[in-house]
């Protein structure tokens, strides 16, 4: 099933420790680039956070952000630091000094200013675990995003190969007009110049039309990215390199069918084949 790069998820869960909120953010990227935002409490687990994000995805840019919010804890005695108090009203009265007109020093500012109070050592253990589960929860909501984003791409590009696979077997189905309409061409420019033209030498001439205007094998390989596509799309696993690479495919084959074009309406079909790969293209960028 095709997966897209592009999501995001959002999972909050109350442990004991207090609040957890993951946020994933996906995007595009041509490999895996996983980034962390953590709290201090649980940097040092970043690793094992990272190995279980890549057990899941296998491509794009991902951020990775969580956020704690500590629950109070009433029972626990607040405890201040003396010290920072201390150095804190020093300097608050330094700066006093140099001011025309200072405000009073708020004493619920002081304890807002970080190290002042002393929270209880947290068991980090017991909290990784409930981020550790968290997160899987949060991915899975973020898979289901990739996944329905991805069944969004899936129908448009089954949608423009079926035009393509339609201009083809349009295009195939024309070429013994074209054909003869060229060797008529070529026929009565012989009968205007009113000269008598050697009948070997041409069918040699008109042969040689016929295999600069023959687009068969433009066709064939036209016909086989598509069915490849279509396999592609139903695969499991990542496909977005296979798909760009089959994009890079379909529109040297559209290149070539333009360049031997032999009359306006398979200039037309050529032109229509490269809009409809661009609109798949632009699209594949975001398949993992």
């Amino acid at each position: 099933m095709l997966h897209s790069m592009t999501g995001f998820a959002r999972q909050s869960t109350e442990t004991a420790p207090g609040m957890l909120t993951w946020e994933l953010r996906t995007v595009n990227h041509r490999y895996l680039d996983i980034q962390f935002r953590l709290p201090d409490e649980l940097r040092p687990r970043e690793p094992d956070f990272r190995q279980q994000v890549s057990a899941r995805l296998s491509r794009g840019k991902i951020e990775c952000g969580l956020h704690f919010r500590r629950a109070a804890d009433t029972a626990a005695e607040l405890e201040i630091d003396r010290s920072m108090v201390d150095l804190l009203s020093r300097r608050a009265a330094e700066i006093a000094r140099q001011l025309p007109d200072p405000g009073p020093l708020n004493p619920i500012d002081v304890l807002r200013w970080p190290g002042v109070v002393q929270q209880p050592e947290l068991d980090a253990e017991p909290l990784f675990a409930e981020a550790s589960g968290s997160l899987e929860r949060t991915l899975d909501a973020l898979t289901t995003m990739r996944s329905s984003e991805g069944a969004r791409i899936a129908a448009m590009i089954e949608s423009r190969i079926d035009d393509i696979a339609a201009i083809s077997a349009s295009v195939r189905q024309r070429m013994p007009a074209v054909l003869e309409a060229a060797s008529e061409k070529q026929r009565e420019r012989i009968a205007r110049l009113d000269v008598e033209a050697d009948p070997a030498r041409l069918e040699v001439e008109l042969a040689l039309i016929a295999q600069k205007l023959d687009v068969d094998e433009e066709l064939d390989r036209l016909d086989s990215h598509v069915v490849e596509i279509r396999g592609a799309i139903e695969a499991k696993g990542p496909i977005g390199r296979r798909l760009d690479f089959l994009m890079q495919e379909l529109n040297r084959e559209a290149n070539t069918l333009g360049s031997k074009s032999g009359d306006t309406e398979t200039t037309r079909a050529a032109v229509d084949l490269k809009v409809l790969i661009e609109q798949m293209r632009e699209q594949v960028q975001n398949v993992e």
